[in-house]
């Protein structure tokens, strides 16, 4: 019996059950443990103004800790660069399309053709960031709230369109409303969009680490993920930051990272893109890109950034 931490919105629960059918799949039962984060509860600030540093994740943790869950599932994007001691993410499910998709009742909806009188929902400081870069007439709005929430927002006026990641679209069974999908060599999206991570404590025995690792584990993805975390986590970027960071594979085999930062202004916008081979140490080649854009200006980003919070 695996006990499976988890949020208690409909994409988190998505997930849950996601994993959990992975592992039955193997005849291995589980139990849903629903728990309530600091980010669910704190629903009237945004996420810079919250602080980035586990909103979705501490008290998930904390119960991994106590050993009252065995796993906790998470959206990759919402792990945190650096984990607490003591734990550790045991496997990455296969990642779904990672860009971000525009999602509007108006199907003639295209960002270059909104004017300053539309309004866009979103809670992310990337996308806004990007949003300004790319699309500077574009007024937005905060969303914050789990997808239903701004689904709902959406379909009473608040917004014209929001921007999602499609991964979340599509598990929820909007994909029928997305007017847009953005291109993530320019539009990238945050490190982890699109997988799911599994995390545990570094007691849990090894022989349900080794379990869960086999049945829901995806290798591919995991050898991105190191890639972008270890990038993410020597830039010292969260949520509250924008960064974005993408490891693809490419068809002969190599991997190529495209990653970068853009100022809250929108006006800087540095970016690296390398290509790494499997065989490299993945995760010295994501710190090293991190390291190429701090020489290029990142920390004045990550000053600026943080003065603004």
């Amino acid at each position: 019996m695996i006990k499976i931490g988890t949020r208690g919105s409909r994409l988190a629960l998505w997930q849950a059950h996601y994993v959990a059918d992975l592992l039955k799949k193997e005849g291995i039962e589980s139990e849903i443990v629903v728990i309530e984060t600091k980010g669910d509860k704190i629903l009237n600030k945004s996420l810079s103004k919250i602080g980035s540093k586990g909103i979705f994740t501490a008290e998930l943790e904390e119960q991994l800790f106590k050993k009252k869950i065995d796993i906790a599932v998470h959206s990759a994007k919402d792990v945190q660069s650096e984990l607490p001691k003591g734990l550790q993410i045991i496997a990455y499910t296969e990642r779904e399309q990672p860009h971000d998709v525009l999602i509007s009742y108006n199907k003639n909806s295209k960002l270059i053709d909104f004017d300053k009188s539309f309004v866009v929902g979103t809670s992310s400081t990337r996308r806004i960031s990007l949003l300004k870069h790319f699309y500077p007439h574009i007024r937005t709005a905060e969303s914050r709230g789990n997808l239903q929430t701004r689904m709902k927002k959406l379909e009473e006026g608040y917004y014209d369109a929001l921007i999602l990641a499609y991964a979340g679209v599509l598990r929820m069974d909007y994909h029928d409303l997305i007017v847009e999908s953005l291109p993530v060599d320019s539009f990238t999206p945050a490190v982890g969009q699109g997988t799911i991570a599994v995390e545990a404590a570094e007691t849990l025995s090894e022989s349900k680490k080794q379990t869960i690792r086999r049945l829901v584990n995806h290798s591919l993805t995991e050898q991105c993920m190191l890639i972008e975390r270890a990038y993410l986590r020597a830039l010292q970027g969260g949520c509250s930051v924008p960064v974005f960071g993408l490891a693809t594979w490419q068809n002969d085999g190599l991997i190529e990272m495209n990653a970068g930062i853009v100022s809250l202004d929108g006006q800087t916008l540095l970016r690296r893109q390398q290509i790494i081979a499997p065989k490299d140490d993945l995760e010295k080649n994501g710190e090293a890109i991190a390291l190429q854009l701090l020489d290029d200006g990142a920390d004045k980003i990550l000053q600026q950034v943080k003065k603004g919070q």
